[in-house]
């Protein structure tokens, strides 16, 4: 049964279990409701890179602090273009455009994100945009530009989000997320896991994930890739392991998401990579960067589908939030 009203002990009841059980028990929940040898391709472009004026304390896009990020303007359309065309050719479904905005401006940047969404719309992927906090309205102009998903992070829970951010509030993010929502936009939301945090706040973050009133369709689960030059520069790795159970509890209280292995692959071998396929996550991101970090290469994912025998889940399949629609035909 699909839930909203989980409680955190019955969450952490889940996440504390034997290893093997928890992972047999996501990986059961996993086959009823997905191929389990199919994972989607997501690629990820920063449109706009740097100068950020908020203080993420993970983020080296963050004006205020001195990293090798260099600041670069909005991206011509071409240029994008072509990025969301090499994406498609190695295999992507999903091309994502990130800016480094605090929130959307009505101008003519904006204008002319809207417009490259209509272009990368198509070419019959499904295309998302992280782009900070935006307004009703906005969600509006993006969903008629044909826009299927917009990811916007709560990061970690309530309780430790202000040892992490203070420039903008959970409140705000909510808020955003809700406008997404109303836009009739699918809905990308996830976190960062290895922040400092407790396993507590992992477990709040999912308590918080899980009891939307609609789950998002979309869950990604970055591991935190500490950047010199930021506040969390120096944060000690986070074990696999709490990756892993992070990932298997998401996959078990969110059944019908899709749980995306996002940033930190570059740090696991592909032994661990498919524990995660097998604890139910089922997309990752392709492509050398995901905005300013490393990830692995598309040669590079070629070869684990091919080793562990993966397939790519095409655009659109077993979507929730229908093509060019204002409608949501079907609840999570």
């Amino acid at each position: 049964m699909v839930r909203n009203n989980w409680t955190r002990e019955e969450i952490a009841e889940i996440y504390n279990k034997p290893l093997m059980e928890l992972i047999f028990e996501a990986a059961s929940v996993h086959r009823k409701h997905f191929d389990p040898l199919e994972v989607q391709m997501s690629t990820l472009l920063s449109i706009k890179t740097g100068g950020c004026p908020e203080d993420c304390a993970y983020c080296p896009q963050a004006a205020r602090y001195n990293t090798d990020v260099k600041g670069t303007p909005l991206l011509n359309e071409e240029e994008i273009i072509q990025s969301a065309l090499a994406a498609k050719a190695n295999g992507s479904s999903r091309f994502c455009m990130g800016a480094a905005w605090r929130e959307v401006k009505d101008n003519v940047h904006f204008d002319r994100v809207v417009e490259v969404v209509k272009k990368v719309t198509d070419l019959g992927m499904e295309v998302c945009c992280t782009l900070g906090m935006l307004n009703e309205h906005q969600a509006k102009r993006l969903k008629e530009a044909g826009l299927y998903a917009y990811n916007h992070n709560l990061d970690t829970s309530p309780e430790y989000y202000e040892k992490i951010i203070t420039t903008r509030t959970y409140e705000d993010r909510l808020n955003t997320l809700e406008n997404v929502r109303k836009a009739g936009i699918s809905v990308c939301c996830g976190g960062i896991v290895g922040m400092g945090e407790d396993k507590s706040d992992r477990i709040g973050l999912l308590q918080t994930l899980a009891n939307m009133s609609q789950h998002p369709e979309s869950v990604p689960i970055n591991a935190l890739v500490a950047v010199e030059g930021t506040p969390l520069e120096n944060q000690e790795k986070i074990s696999f392991w709490e990756i892993l159970r992070t990932i298997a509890t998401a996959r078990i209280i969110m059944p019908k998401s899709m749980v995306r292995l996002s940033a930190g692959r570059t740090e696991m071998s592909i032994a661990e990579q498919a524990l995660c396929f097998m604890a139910g996550a089922n997309s990752i991101f392709a492509g050398d960067k995901l905005l300013t970090t490393p990830n692995p290469e598309f040669d590079q994912d070629k070869m684990m589908f091919e080793l562990l025998g993966l397939k790519h889940k095409p655009a659109f399949k077993d979507c929730t939030i229908p093509k060019n629609s204002m409608e949501v035909t079907e609840t999570l």
